[in-house]
């Protein structure tokens, strides 16, 4: 790029060729423009150090602008090759998984330093815990249909019956997935051609994002890993339905996978908006059963298609165990006293905590009914009578059950990616909690909520990273506080 100067904005939508040199927090490649006034910053996420990128404008400010990454023009000298069909959901497939982890680590840790008020953040570091499976470790996956394809080879759109992921950038077209992608289930998704093939001769269309028409929206797969077993749910419209040989697409996902179909769903969804889940629709069960068995630590969780459940439960495992060592460690006799699991899901972590510590009294609490309706039968089928549930809202909670503040020996926060609000934490805070174990799978809010519980009396005692989810930015954390006495 020639010199440009800093008071010439770029425009929303502008197409740039740049180079990525450095890579900031979070996956977002740094590229740098001379300019009479100083370097002019690009940040572009899913961009790896020494690529040449095309990057569309998204905003821009005096200093610096953000874009999106449209392509790779030229690889970086560190990318390797790898046996599967490249998808926008593994940007880092190419980048070899050491330099993934180097990153993640020395990324998160100045993260912490610049907004967790943390001075030396690395004196506080236990480990980094590794995924136990670099590749195919999701248990869940959901594939778009569209009737505007893209053409990966000639680069351009067509009008074609697609199946696969949504094409990096857009929300309209798909790319087909004709083999293994390396995040998810081999035979799964080197069969996706077939089932697409079989749709196609169903003469039922695919979805048309920009019209809101077709019928065919998405395909969901859930895996076992300890069972090895799978769930379907088919996603349409209601258009045409009278066609759709339900019969025969039971018996072709039967035929492709035997034994291993445990269940095959189908959902109605004619909601204008791009989501497998509908708010109208409703499921009915063509085949098995609407539930499989996922283990973790020693426990067996039913899980439905529309469960919370962690993504990666392999490497789940192992950060749940780290998590209980900061809520038992220092703290072994927790006889009799209430531990708190916030933010439950499906009262994973909370039974873990009860398996271990048969004579406390755990508690969990979860705003969705469904989630904890499973974490009720789960807690009795792996017969743990001291752990309860609660659906109810976390702020909420802590208002109607003031009768725990300073009965807590430790509590366990595990929010959704958006953090925790900052007046449920102060309500968290006020509970008087001995002991905060945070589980965040968004280190920005987790070191925006350091500083709060520091100024608030906690101090922060270690941490501990997580590669829930290799190939992609995102990394997990666990942090121990302890109340200052």
């Amino acid at each position: 790029m020639g010199k440009q100067r800093n008071q010439r904005m770029f425009k929303r939508a502008e197409i740039l060729e740049l180079d990525i040199l450095e890579m900031a927090f979070g996956g977002k490649g740094v590229a740098r423009i001379k300019t009479e006034e100083g370097d002019f910053v690009v940040f572009v996420p899913n961009a790896l150090p020494g690529q040449k990128v095309k990057a569309r404008i998204t905003k821009c400010k005096k200093s610096y602008a953000e874009a999106k990454l449209e392509k790779v023009i030229k690889r970086s000298p560190e990318e390797v090759d790898v046996p599967y069909q490249e998808i926008s959901g593994a940007p880092y497939a190419k980048w070899p998984i050491s330099l993934q982890e180097k990153h993640k680590k020395e990324s998160s840790l100045d993260l912490f330093k610049k907004f967790g008020d943390l001075e030396n953040p690395e004196d506080l570091f236990d480990s980094y815990i590794s995924s136990p499976l670099e590749w195919h470790y999701r248990n869940k996956m959901e594939y778009s249909f569209s009737a505007i394809g893209f053409d990966v080879e000639k680069e351009v759109d067509v009008d074609e019956f697609s199946l696969g992921f949504k094409k990096r950038g857009t929300w309209w077209m798909v790319e087909n997935l004709y083999k293994d992608s390396g995040l998810f289930d081999k035979e799964v998704e080197d069969a996706m051609s077939t089932i697409r093939e079989y749709l196609i001769a169903t003469e039922l269309p695919a979805w048309h994002p920009p019209r809101k028409d077709g019928f065919y929206r998405f395909l969901v797969v859930r895996k076992s890993y300890h069972t090895n077993g799978l769930l379907f749910n088919l996603v349409t419209s209601s258009e045409r339905i009278d066609k759709f040989d339900r019969d025969g697409f039971v018996d072709l996902l039967k035929g492709l996978f035997g034994d291993r179909v445990k269940g095959i769903m189908h959902s109605m969804n004619d909601d204008i908006g791009d989501r497998a889940q509908s708010s109208t629709g409703f499921m009915t069960l063509l085949y098995g059963e609407d539930k499989i068995v996922e283990r973790i630590c020693g426990l067996d969780f039913q899980m439905s298609l529309q469960s919370f459940f962690q993504t990666n439960p392999v490497c789940a495992e192992q950060l749940y165990n780290k998590a209980l060592d900061y809520v038992f460690e220092d703290n072994n006799d927790l006889n009799g006293q209430v531990v708190l699991d916030l933010f439950c899901g499906t009262g994973t972590i909370a039974q873990c905590m009860a398996a271990r510590s048969p004579e406390a009294k755990i508690i969990g609490v979860e705003i969705v009914k469904e989630a904890v309706k499973d974490a009720k039968k789960n807690s009795i089928a792996n017969n743990l009578p001291n752990v309860s549930y609660f659906a109810e809202d976390v702020g909420k909670f802590l208002t109607k059950y003031p009768n725990y503040k300073g009965k807590i020996a430790s509590l366990v926060l595990d929010p959704p990616r958006a953090g925790i609000a900052p007046k449920t934490l102060k309500k968290v805070i006020d509970l008087g909690a001995n002991r905060i174990v945070y589980i965040s799978c968004n280190p920005a809010t987790l070191a925006r909520d350091t500083k709060l519980l520091q100024e608030a009396g906690y101090e922060p005692k270690k941490f501990s990273l997580a590669d829930q989810f290799p190939h992609t930015a995102h990394v997990e954390s666990v942090f121990r506080f302890d109340k200052k006495k």
